[in-house]
């Protein structure tokens, strides 16, 4: 066998002799198509979504380009499709913007820090999920009023963090790799005292008490001596009164425990045994987030007795709108997809995390409702504050290719040790910062027409919007 050193040498040797074929400066260049039609795509990704409650979808998207472009992950994989990659792949994250990023519990009750949607997680090129951060966090600087100057530091600390992470990475041996992870107790070392260290200190008390217990307590109530799911509509209702279920009455519980049953299939043997002590007594619809709004999300209440209770989430699992461009998904269940692909990425995952199939064939992901998940809050930060995050969500990300693909070395040989990169993918974020504005100026229009539905739940959204 090669000499370990020798064999790392030569895999970093030959990502740096990709910049010949695809130098790092081209890294900065993008061109709308001809043919590119945010607003065609928009309604192509609303197509296959509960219809009633897509109104809601635009009316979040309404409140700032930030919100717009969480929302608009096949639109950025059809400009990403346009633009230079090295052709190194590893397991990616597909949509991969600075909120998909979080605390998390390991199955040991550990809080980490990581990537924490992955719906659209795929094989395909790491650059695309470098420059999703990357616009992301220029639109959130200018979502704080933070100048473009200010917003190129951060994105430029954001690759600088990449890159020495990558190159950390790269040197580990295979299972150090695969077993590193990053706690919060691990984020707060790394940081100066006050601000960030604080904030931090701050999400991990909340997200312990985030917990399936805690939800008990909010939202459920008893009535004639059944625990039940407690309605908030449109953002929670019973799952008979969704398109999906509304053909089987009073039997969706039925349907819903075939979920369940199926989804018990895909866990481990010794995951089964401890699934099997809970009971299925309530399942109610739920809306989620913001891209992800009008896709099929239930609540599935759960009691091994009166009050040990466990909640998990069934979210609907759509084709990767990276496909298209990348390639098909290796396995033909698109829950199994993300699952598998979360597995491969995180340093650990939720141990209920599985599979199923639900009414009309649509495939599902299984997960644990809230289990100590946590994010962070925009509006809190200073400037000093979001580059510091930024550099802690690239670290992540670093972790996660590396991981994901096995290709760290190739990706550290490539991107280096001087700020060829950083200066590049700075250039990016901003000019696609810009096209994301003015693509959300043309989304704004077309909701005045009326061409798009759009429900604010009052007027105030659509009244700030330029």
């Amino acid at each position: 066998m090669a000499d370990s050193a020798h064999s790392l040498n030569l895999r970093v040797a030959a990502g740096r002799a990709l910049r010949q074929d695809c130098p790092r400066r081209t890294h900065a260049l993008w061109r709308p198509s001809a043919h590119r039609d945010p607003i065609a795509m928009l309604k192509q990704s609303s197509e296959d979504r509960v219809q009633h409650l897509v109104p809601i979808r635009y009316g979040r998207m309404l409140q700032s380009p930030f919100a717009y472009y969480r929302a608009t992950a096949l639109l950025h994989a059809f400009d990403l499709a346009d633009t230079p990659h090295t052709g190194i792949r590893t397991q990616v994250c597909g949509d991969c913007h600075l909120m998909n990023f979080g605390g998390f519990a390991t199955p040991e009750r550990n809080l980490l820090f990581g990537i924490n949607d992955f719906d659209e997680t795929l094989p395909g090129f790491w650059e695309w999920d470098l420059k999703r951060l990357a616009t992301s966090f220029v639109l959130a600087a200018r979502y704080r009023s933070f100048s473009d100057i200010k917003a190129r530091e951060i994105v430029q600390r954001l690759s600088a963090s990449y890159r020495r992470h990558m190159d950390q990475y790269a040197a580990m041996k295979t299972l150090d790799l695969w077993h590193a992870s990053i706690s919060f107790d691990d984020v707060r070392r790394t940081l100066p005292a006050g601000g960030m260290r604080d904030y931090v200190g701050t999400l991990a008390e909340r997200a312990r008490k985030r917990t399936s217990r805690h939800a008990f307590d909010k939202m459920t109530a008893t009535r004639d001596g059944v625990r039940h799911i407690l309605d908030n509509p449109p953002y929670i209702f019973h799952a008979d009164a969704s398109p999906d279920f509304a053909q089987y009455k009073e039997n969706y519980r039925d349907v819903a425990f075939k979920m369940f049953s199926a989804y018990g299939r895909t866990l481990h043997q010794y995951r089964r045994h401890l699934i099997e002590r809970f009971e299925l007594v309530d399942v109610a619809f739920k809306v989620v987030g913001v891209g992800s709004v009008g896709t099929r999300c239930f609540v599935l209440l759960l009691l091994a007795d009166d009050d040990d209770p466990l909640f998990l989430q069934a979210k609907e699992a759509k084709p990767s709108v990276l496909s298209a461009y990348v390639g098909r998904s290796e396995f033909r269940h698109q829950g199994e997809r993300v699952v598998a692909g979360q597995r491969l990425m995180q340093a650990a995952s939720d141990q209920f995390l599985g599979w199923t199939t639900g009414p009309e064939g649509r495939h599902y992901y299984m997960r644990q409702l809230r289990d100590m998940k946590v994010a962070v809050e925009v509006e809190l930060m200073d400037a000093e504050m979001l580059a510091q995050y930024a550099e802690l969500c690239a670290w992540n990300l670093a972790r996660a290719h590396a991981k994901g693909g096995g290709t760290g070395p190739e990706i550290a040989g490539y991107v280096g040790d001087r700020p060829n990169l950083d200066l590049a993918l700075a250039d990016y974020a901003v000019l696609y910062a810009d096209q994301t504005e003015r693509d959300y100026e043309t989304f704004v229009k077309a909701v005045r027409r009326g061409e798009l539905p759009a429900d604010t739940g009052d007027d105030r959204a659509l009244a700030q919007t330029p």
